[in-house]
């Protein structure tokens, strides 16, 4: 079976590409991923490959090994991120107070809000 690195995959999307240690480009869909595999940049892998409509298709994958973490790499220190821990405290004391009025954010500030969120809890899952 062909082995290679995968070259970019977007997990929204739910596709990306494998470059194969001989250099060929191949599809590679989340259909052919093994069941809760997570792969990026630079994950290799172990697949099959089928002709698909628009060439060459990753089938049956198997992962290989992953790189290493990048957002460890690129981890805030614990200082930093105390700051920012901090000021969104002060974010959300502002929320809740205007909901304890009954008011909800409107939806554009309620989605930076989340978005925020999103990123604070990445940043220290990392």
């Amino acid at each position: 079976m062909p082995t290679g690195k995968v070259k970019f995959y977007d997990e929204e999307k739910g596709f990306g590409f494998v470059t194969s240690d001989d250099g060929q480009e191949v599809f590679l869909h989340a259909s052919a991923l093994p069941a809760g595999a997570v792969v990026r940049a630079g994950t290799r892998l172990e697949f099959g490959i089928a002709d698909g409509r628009k060439g060459a298709q990753a089938l049956s994958v198997r992962v290989l090994d992953a790189p290493p973490s990048l957002s460890k790499i690129n981890r805030r220190s614990a200082d930093d991120m105390a700051i920012v821990v901090e000021d969104l405290v002060k974010l959300l004391d502002g929320i809740g107070a205007g909901l304890r009025r009954g008011r909800y954010p409107d939806r554009a500030h309620g989605a930076k809000i989340a978005a925020v969120l999103r990123k604070v809890a990445d940043d220290l899952d990392a």
